[in-house]
C-alpha cells in the first residue's frame, strides 16, 4: 500500500482543517516546499496536494508555491482544489502535477469530466468527500446533491483513473479512518480507491492494509504527520510495497 503524506496549502502556508472547516484551522510553521523535500527523502513515492484557497476560488494565490514544489521534488504530485475549467487543468499539467484531484466538477458536470479524460487521459482522480453517504463539494461547504456510491459508479464508468475516498467525519480528527466505507466505495466503482481521513497511527495503517482486501491501494496521512503521531520512515518501510509499475492509478 502506498504512504501518501498531504500538504494543504491556505495563503502559502501548510494547514490542516477539522473535519473541512475554515474556521477550524491549524497553521504549522512549515514552508510547503521543504515539506515536500522531508517527505521525499523519507521515500516518499507520491504527495498529495490541496489548494485550498483555490477550492474557494481564489486559483491564483497558490500557484506559484506549487511551482516551487513540483521544481523540489521527484516523487509523484497529486494535486485537488479548484480545478474548474480546462484552462486550470492545462495549466497544472504545464507544471507538471501528475494526477489532478477532481471533487466538485465531478460530481455537478461528470460529463465535462468526461471530456477531461477523452482529451488528457487517465490522469484524473475522483474526489470523494463524503459526510454521512452525501457528496460535499466547493471545499466541503454545499452539498452536490448526490450520494457517494452513485458518484463512485459513475467515476468507474467515465474513465476515472481511481478515487480518493475521505470520510469528512473523520478527517483531521485523529479517530481512525473508515476502512469499510472506503471498500464499498472500490466495490462500487470497480476503481483502485486510496483513504483518507481520520488516519492517527500506524496501527490505523496496518488496519487499512490487513481489511482492505487490495482495494485499498493508497492511504493519505495528514495531521499524524504534523504533529508527529506517524513517522514516516517507518510507515514506509513498513508499508509500501507496491512497485512503480502499479503506480498507473
Amino acid at each position: 500500500m502506498l504512504i501518501i503524506p498531504a500538504i494543504d496549502i491556505l495563503g502559502g502556508e501548510c494547514v490542516r482543517l477539522q473535519q473541512g472547516d475554515y474556521d477550524e484551522v491549524t497553521f504549522y510553521d512549515r514552508d510547503p516546499v521543504a515539506v515536500a523535500r522531508e517527505f521525499e527523502k523519507a521515500g516518499i513515492k507520491r504527495i498529495h496536494i490541496v489548494d485550498l484557497d483555490a477550492a474557494r476560488n481564489d486559483s491564483r494565490r497558490n500557484r506559484k508555491v506549487i511551482r516551487k514544489i513540483r521544481k523540489a521534488v521527484n516523487s509523484t504530485l497529486e494535486l485537488g482544489g479548484g480545478i474548474r475549467d480546462e484552462d486550470d487543468v492545462e495549466e497544472l499539467l504545464d507544471i507538471g502535477i501528475d494526477r489532478l484531484v477532481v471533487g466538485s466538477m465531478l460530481a455537478k458536470h461528470p460529463r465535462k469530466v468526461e471530456g477531461w479524460t477523452r482529451h488528457f487521459g487517465e490522469m484524473f482522480i475522483a474526489g470523494i468527500d463524503a459526510l454521512d453517504g452525501r457528496v460535499k463539494i466547493h471545499g466541503w461547504e454545499d452539498d452536490s446533491g448526490t450520494g457517494d456510491m452513485e458518484l463512485a459508479k459513475e467515476a468507474g464508468a467515465i474513465g476515472m483513473c481511481s478515487i480518493i475516498y475521505t470520510n469528512i467525519a473523520r478527517d483531521g480528527m485523529m479517530e481512525g479512518p473508515d476502512i469499510r466505507r472506503t471498500k464499498e466505495i472500490a466495490q462500487a466503482s470497480g476503481l483502485p480507491v486510496i483513504l483518507s481521513g481520520g488516519v492517527s497511527s500506524l496501527a490505523d495503517v496496518e488496519q487499512a492494509a490487513k481489511e482492505g482486501d487490495g482495494k485499498i491501494v493508497g492511504i493519505i496521512i495528514g495531521k499524524a504527520v504534523y504533529e508527529g503521531k506517524i513517522n514516516l520512515n517507518d510507515a514506509v518501510a513498513k508499508f509500501q510495497t507496491l512497485p512503480e509499475a502499479e503506480m498507473a492509478w
